[in-house]
């Protein structure tokens, strides 16, 4: 005859148990769905042959590889490791930017009244509302042959006469901050929501220069914000797709425009599903770096997301 107490001790786990799948499952699901089996068909595909019609075929090779390396039919090029470099270098720069950016903007909305605050982070906020590529066309025009900001640059000697800042690297870095600037400005802001100003005062009453305040005081401070924008920033950039091909007619592609071309022109889908795994090592290698530098910078706390 069981006892009455570990009956109902069993049903508690059991109860609790149930609670936990059906908390969890869902998202399990998803992320099985949509992101893992996703992930092993297109390794799958990067290791087959490229078919008649560019589709992957039996049976299993490394092809994909060689020529993602750069090695073809007319012997090597470096034109696909120079779109990875091109890709990093310009998230890089991109980010950096963004950074130095946000600052200013998160802690001036931070400090101002409660009632205006919803207000600020909804102006930096609303332009991500419109699509990438309306916000693309709009950049186009604004750095055309012609527009102020392009008679700016020629006047101060940038450009030859006729010339556009389009398209050009510039204009892809340009488009890039200016997508990713409000996912940067709302983590910082949250950051600066819990600063504790005693650390400030301190630093000013001990005489400290105003970077070395900074540095000492409020950068510890706002690291996990940081931190989490950076990966909301670099992520995205480094795969993106449109603004590349927009702004840089060509001439500042980047690793996404690599896959797309693949499976949509040269009908190459074990190249595109090589250069697609290349890119998803490459955003877990820079995020294992970022976690490093997050943590010798938090004093050996885990800061990053």
């Amino acid at each position: 005859m069981s006892h009455p107490v570990a009956s109902s001790s069993l049903w508690g786990r059991l109860l609790r148990r149930w609670h936990a799948w059906a908390t969890i499952g869902p998202g399990v699901g998803f992320i099985i769905l949509f992101l893992v089996i996703p992930s092993f068909m297109l390794m799958a595909v990067a290791f087959m042959t490229q078919g008649p019609y560019g589709l992957a075929q039996m049976p299993l090779s490394l092809q994909s590889f060689r020529e993602l390396a750069g090695f073809g039919f007319f012997g090597w090029s470096p034109g696909n490791l120079y779109t990875l470099w091109r890709s990093v270098w310009q998230t890089t720069i991109a980010t950096a930017l963004v950074i130095v950016i946000s600052y200013p903007i998160a802690y001036y909305i931070s400090t101002r009244p409660a009632h205006l605050q919803p207000l600020l982070l909804l102006i930096v906020i609303v332009p991500s509302w419109t699509n990438q590529v309306i916000r693309a066309f709009a950049w186009m025009n604004i750095l055309a042959p012609g527009s102020a900001l392009t008679n700016f640059a020629y006047n101060l000697g940038f450009l030859s006469e006729y010339m556009g800042l389009f398209p050009s690297t510039f204009a892809v870095v340009l488009g890039l901050v200016y997508n990713f600037l409000p996912f940067m400005v709302l983590p910082l802001y949250a950051s600066f929501q819990n600063l504790d100003h005693r650390l400030i005062h301190a630093a000013r009453d001990l005489y400290a220069p105003p970077v070395k305040a900074f540095f000492q005081a409020v950068f510890p401070q706002t690291l996990p914000g940081l931190m989490a924008g950076t990966v909301l920033v670099s992520i995205p950039a480094f795969g993106m797709y449109v603004i590349p091909d927009l702004l840089g007619g060509g001439r500042s592609q980047m690793i996404g425009n690599l896959v797309a071309r693949q499976f949509a022109e040269s009908s190459n889908w074990p190249l595109g599903a090589a250069a697609a795994m290349l890119m998803i090592v490459a955003t877990l290698v820079g995020l294992l770096i970022l976690r490093r530098i997050g943590r010798r910078a938090g004093g050996g706390k885990e800061v990053v997301l």
